[in-house]
């Protein structure tokens, strides 16, 4: 079967790209590099340098006739949603109706969306289930949210199946070392630690440590980026044998605090990471652990990799021999 990833040249998306590839999938990444990077292209896919704001672009890439899609291009940081809300509406919104419109198009009835845990907004309780109220607290979750919406829409009046595959905090890298590209400019926790063990960056700010938690930072629910990936794989193939649409959140179900990530990697990295406490962040709730139930039941997912040592462990051999070449 033929499968288009829209985004598969970022850190996330290459991983799937992977995972499709190592399942026996024809893969054709489109992507227009903003973030994402030539060094994750594979030799074994396709790959269409386009934007999804350019929907003759993206309608001409998709005549090609897929089985289905893989939606992965958008804009991610939570904060800078907030300043610039315009930005992401159209890259967000805007790119994804793009997208729909031209599946649509070309009868290619099958879409995985990737969503976040973003739209859930701050915790009632833990472990977050699918049931979860779903009230976003930061613009680029709302985004994440209206688009499962357009989803569901698009299958009721269109046909069009979807999987909406939320995930929670993602991390790692590929166990074999197949994927070297370094995401630009990350926000994230643990890339972030690895810059600054390999002297990239000073040091580490840590956001609050009076929270109401174990050691007093923040605590997240981290998964690794080929147990995502898999996921995607099992739910192509649930829509495609079950011919109906599902929404599924994928985290490890165990918490890692902030201190506890920066003490492991130390550990492992044998680097000192210097790190500061400054002032919280608004909106950062203090734990954050999903509940993984329906996706094990549903598409028989299991995370294999998603341990704190093989978390850290896979990314630091990245960042490491990228300082040597």
């Amino acid at each position: 079967m033929r499968i288009l990833v829209i985004g598969g040249a970022g850190y996330i998306g290459s991983h799937v790209v992977r995972a499709f590839l190592d399942s026996g999938y024809q893969v054709t990444v489109f992507d227009n590099l903003s973030t994402g990077t030539r060094d994750n292209l594979f030799e074994e896919a396709g790959f269409i340098h386009g934007d999804i704001m350019h929907p003759a672009r993206l309608g001409a890439a998709m005549a090609a006739g897929f089985d289905g899609c893989v939606h992965l291009a958008a804009l991610k940081a939570a904060g800078q949603s907030m300043l610039c809300p315009e930005q992401y509406a159209e890259a967000n919104l805007v790119g994804t109706i793009n997208i729909l419109n031209a599946a649509t198009a070309a009868s290619l009835g099958r879409v995985i969306f990737s969503s976040s845990a973003a739209v859930f907004g701050s915790p009632r309780y833990l472990p977050i289930d699918e049931e979860h109220p779903k009230e976003p607290e930061n613009f680029y979750g709302f985004t994440k949210l209206e688009i499962e919406r357009l989803l569901a829409w698009y299958d009721r009046l269109k046909g069009m199946k979807y999987a909406a595959i939320r995930y929670f905090n993602a991390a790692g890298y590929d166990v074999d070392g197949r994927i070297r590209g370094l995401e630009r400019n990350p926000e994230n926790l643990l890339p972030v630690v690895m810059e600054v063990a390999a002297g990239l960056r000073p040091q580490l700010s840590i956001f609050g440590d009076d929270y109401p938690t174990r050691d007093g930072s923040c605590i997240r629910d981290y998964v690794h980026v080929s147990d995502l990936a898999a996921a995607h794989v099992s739910a192509f193939e649930y829509i495609c044998t079950r011919e109906e649409s599902l929404s599924v959140n994928l985290g490890s179900e165990h918490g890692i605090s902030v201190l506890e990530m920066v003490d492991r990697a130390r550990r492992i990295t044998g680097r000192p990471i210097p790190a500061a406490v400054t002032g919280r962040r608004a909106g950062d709730p203090s734990e954050l652990v999903a509940s993984s139930k329906k996706a094990r039941e549903l598409l028989g997912w299991q995370p294999r990799f998603s341990d704190t040592d093989t978390l850290i462990s896979s990314t630091w051999r990245v960042y490491k021999d990228q300082l040597r070449s």
